[in-house]
């Protein structure tokens, strides 16, 4: 495979995001599962425990960009399905339905990932990870600002 250097800017990384993406809603939907519903399970299945539900939303808002009544409506779509339980008090917690379905889907993609990362040096792994999170800073920085 030969690839051409190009500088980082919003198309490649759009490029990357969106091939990556192609790739885990293509296993997520031979679940049925959302590519929203999966990232909102991720946030409760990486949580030690219950989560409030105002916290988890904010997660998602923060991961998705969406507002919160989007954020919200995902939520009551996973308790429907049974994939998260909502607590009197204790807020809400991942099922065991929801733990396999996370846990399989994340088993599917794990070593499609391993492969589009194998033979990348670490050092550069290193330096588009800084260069993405200064990115990631600025544009949420932006975005706060436009919304105001």
């Amino acid at each position: 495979m030969t690839t051409t250097t190009q500088l980082v800017g919003p198309r490649v990384i759009a490029l990357a995001h969106y091939a990556g993406r192609a790739i885990l809603e293509t296993v997520l939907t031979r679940h049925g599962v959302t590519f929203q519903q999966s990232v909102t399970l991720r946030l409760a299945a990486v949580a030690e425990g219950p989560v409030g539900r105002e916290e988890l939303v904010d997660g998602v808002t923060g991961a998705l960009k969406v507002e919160a009544t989007e954020a919200h409506g995902v939520v009551d779509e996973l308790i429907a399905a049974r994939l998260l339980a909502q607590g009197e008090a204790s807020g809400v917690r991942i099922t065991d339905a929801g733990r396999r379905l996370h846990d399989r889907t994340s088993g599917e993609t794990a070593p499609i990932t391993a492969r589009i990362y194998d033979g990348i040096p670490a050092e550069d792994l290193a330096v588009a990870g800084r260069v993405l999170s200064l990115i990631t800073e600025r544009a949420d920085a932006e975005l706060a600002a436009l919304t105001k």
